[in-house]
């Protein structure tokens, strides 16, 4: 599986210069690290987000995390599993309460390092490292019952495109990932 990751992120073509230089140090990352998929790597491991559209593919689907106070894609830790679009639609559904979230396609939407400064988590210090990052176009339904995951959000909702980057606290996010994912959307009509 993980070559078959390494494929795919080889003929990924960057979106922008982001992403071109990300996608050498994500690969670099992935020949290097037999842990990368873990936690355990406290320098980096992999992630997998989800950017969630509804079936008119005028909103998305974001969650109020608790650990960066803010409005943000829902996505989470590979933990092991080499199958990041899996790890993407698992995390979404875990963090949303939705029973079904369809990836829109299996290839690669966007890719990402992103940065996460030390925190604590269940009492424990988890100090700074980053999280490279794959990021997969799904979809769900907005009438599904959609609930908020308490351990890491406290709420849940679907956002018209704009809004949905206009919510979101982090800067670097609002200006260099979210945007990014809605411009790509635009290439998708």
């Amino acid at each position: 599986m993980k070559n078959k990751l390494i494929c795919q992120i080889k003929e990924y073509k960057p979106f922008n210069e982001q992403e071109k230089v990300d996608k050498d140090i994500i690969l670099s990352y992935l020949k290097d690290y037999d842990d990368i998929f873990y936690r355990t790597n406290l320098i980096a491991h992999m992630t997998a987000s989800g950017w969630v559209l509804n079936k008119n593919k005028d909103k998305l689907l974001m969650a109020y995390h608790n650990l960066y106070d803010s409005w943000a894609w829902l996505g989470g830790h590979a933990d092991g599993q080499q199958d990041l679009l899996e790890v993407a639609i698992k995390e979404v559904k875990e963090e949303s309460g939705l029973e079904v979230v369809e990836a829109l396609s299996e290839d690669i939407y966007s890719l990402e390092i992103l940065s996460v400064d030390g925190h604590f988590k269940n009492g424990e210090y988890v100090p700074t490292h980053v999280h490279l990052n794959i990021t997969y176009l799904l979809q769900a339904d907005e009438t599904e019952t959609i609930v908020n995951k308490e351990d890491e959000n406290s709420e849940v909702g679907w956002f018209e495109l704009k809004k949905a980057v206009e919510v979101s606290n982090e800067k670097w996010f609002r200006e260099n990932i979210y945007s990014k994912l809605n411009e790509k959307l635009k290439l998708l009509k």
